[in-house]
């Protein structure tokens, strides 16, 4: 092979290098936009399967109706009492309560009643149940324990007096076969009820 030959065929080499590259990197950005579509299309359809959830509260009882879609098939739900605000980076003061004191505290009007209808020890969630698309479930609710610093009869007035008109905040943590979980925001007042769904509104009384 002349030397002539040998500059076509290194030419002719680093010509295909330069295509095989370009090819590369056309299919590799064609490849991330198709899945950033494709993530877009699945997030829209996530946000539209939104579930459809009423709850009421009656007294001593919380009623959580499952109205849809239907298409989700059964609903596993867990809900789980929010505090009226996070008290996590407040200010800690020498002997006042600790940052674990306060993450003990239920900062609300009711706690889930615990050991009644599954749930834990500080009423503060229960063990998901299992909802059909029109099935109900009712929770067991009592009055939030005041915090141990809040002594005496005192104490126990300027607790139910600052949540006497609060509303139940709550997440709802819902899951169904074949889809992303939904961690929903809803509050519920002592009068009145409230659903999951943007497009139903909020908290009606």
């Amino acid at each position: 092979m002349t030397t002539i030959d040998t500059a076509i065929a290194a030419a002719a080499l680093g010509i295909s290098s330069i295509a095989l590259l370009t090819s590369y990197r056309t299919s590799r950005k064609a490849n991330a936009t198709a899945a950033a579509v494709a993530q877009i299309e699945q997030d829209r359809w996530h946000t539209e399967l939104v579930p459809d959830i009423q709850l009421t509260r009656t007294g001593d009882k919380l009623e959580l109706v499952y109205l849809g879609p239907p298409t989700l098939g059964p609903l596993r739900i867990r809900p789980e009492i929010r505090d009226d605000r996070d008290r996590s980076r407040d200010e800690v003061f020498a002997g006042g309560p600790t940052r674990e004191d306060r993450a003990e505290v239920i900062w609300g009007p009711c706690r889930f009643r615990p050991g009644i209808d599954r749930a834990d020890e500080r009423g503060r969630t229960t063990e998901p149940f299992l909802l059909e698309a029109g099935d109900s479930h009712k929770l067991a609710l009592d009055p939030s324990p005041r915090p141990s610093w809040m002594e005496g009869v005192d104490g126990e007035q300027r607790w139910r007096r600052d949540y006497e008109v609060a509303p139940i905040r709550l997440w709802l943590i819902c899951e169904a076969d074949g889809h992303k979980p939904w961690r929903l925001p809803v509050e519920v007042h002592r009068f009145g009820a409230a659903t999951t769904t943007q497009a139903s509104g909020t908290t009606r009384r």
